[in-house]
């Protein structure tokens, strides 16, 4: 096997594995299996039917919106016969020449099914339309008229929906693939960049993330402890003016979870941290949230993203994509204690007295020949 074709197989199974190990995934969705349901609880979904049928897939909207006037069709079609038959229009009933039908030309089932289709379509009935002498069908026709409308309405709302939900505009909205954690501003600081590709800006845009990691206090195992993580711009954290892409950084101080970590030690840390920016979208008025996440692995230590942000001869700003992820090296101290000049870190090792070392000064002898 080709090497290039080996390593690449390799890293394919490592982002697998990745993708399986994270809560949320690159493009914000939550990785996580619901076990032992009970049935009860999961009628609960029959009972919300229509946050059900918004979040069923667009592959099951269509078959669900085929079988649902096909099924339609078909039930009143059975009525549609059974009325024909209890009148006794039926070929096989052998009507007499000055019998008076119920419905004309319905004859057998299949005419049945058409006269139902078109009912509820109201494309016209041509030859075949229901007689004065027949209340029962006057009802029915009444009746079918009224449940294909209802149908009609609830699927143009299941469509439109679908089609206006929140997240479709989330996807207009991207996080940088990587971390940095470089100085800013006599400060180490964890950074990102998120970008917002349309033109509409975001209302009241906030981000925050959550530090996920398993820790173990007092004998007690606490699987996806939740640690606040705030984010910010030079201007603040809230209300951000999200009208081109934007730097943010979290502050790596005492109070910082990642104050104790160190660039060789980073890496092997067991965390996942889950960024989220809320706003609400500027043309329609829908609130909507983004998320990602970033393991170890995507936090580069001593690399800050290059800017992407100029002005034109003529004044305008222009925004350059191409850098958007891109990172240079710059100097950084390899942990938050030697940026800090505090002790507590490896480096700072604690020495040994040696009292019977001696220091002395060694003065050459000016009667030396050589």
């Amino acid at each position: 096997m080709p090497r290039s074709l080996r390593e690449w197989f390799k890293d394919y199974r490592l982002e697998r594995r990745i993708r399986k190990n994270r809560l949320v995934t690159k493009d914000g969705h939550c990785n996580i299996e619901l076990g032992n349901v009970m049935h009860k609880k999961g009628f609960t979904y029959v009972l919300d039917f229509w946050t059900t049928f918004v979040e069923t897939r667009w592959r099951f909207i269509l078959l669900y919106f085929v079988a649902s006037y096909c099924l339609s069709w078909f039930l009143f079609g059975l009525l549609w016969y059974w009325l024909a038959r209890s009148n006794g229009d039926l070929l096989w009933q052998n009507p007499t020449p000055d019998h008076t039908p119920c419905v004309h030309n319905v004859n057998d089932m299949t005419y049945a099914y058409l006269y139902s289709l078109e009912t509820q379509t109201t494309i016209g009935c041509g030859n075949i339309y229901v007689t004065d002498q027949c209340p029962g069908g006057v009802a029915l026709i009444i009746i079918q008229t009224v449940i294909g409308v209802l149908i009609s309405i609830f699927w143009c709302g299941i469509v439109m929906a679908k089609l206006t939900l929140p997240k479709k505009r989330a996807k207009t909205i991207t996080f940088s693939k990587s971390a940095v954690i470089c100085p800013k501003k006599g400060t180490l600081c964890l950074q990102i960049r998120v970008a917002n590709l349309r033109k509409t800006l975001m209302i009241g845009s906030q981000i925050y993330g959550k530090l996920l990691r398993t820790t173990v206090t007092g004998g007690e195992t606490v699987i996806l402890d939740q640690v606040s993580i705030d984010f910010m711009v030079d201007a603040g954290k809230d209300n951000l003016f999200f009208v081109c892409p934007l730097t943010l950084y979290h502050i790596i101080d005492k109070s910082s979870p990642f104050f104790d970590m160190a660039v060789d030690t980073l890496h092997q840390q067991d965390f996942e941290l889950v960024v989220f920016l809320d706003g609400m979208a500027e043309s329609t008025s829908s609130s909507c949230q983004v998320r990602t996440s970033y393991i170890p692995q995507e936090i580069m230590w001593g690399y800050e993203f290059l800017p992407i942000i100029s002005r034109s001869k003529e004044g305008k700003y222009r925004v350059d994509f191409s850098n958007f992820a891109k990172v240079v090296p710059v100097p950084t101290a390899h942990c938050s204690h030697c940026y800090h000049n505090e002790p507590g870190n490896h480096l700072h090792l604690k020495g040994i007295d040696n009292k019977s070392f001696e220091m002395f000064d060694m003065e050459s002898s000016n009667d030396t020949k050589t």
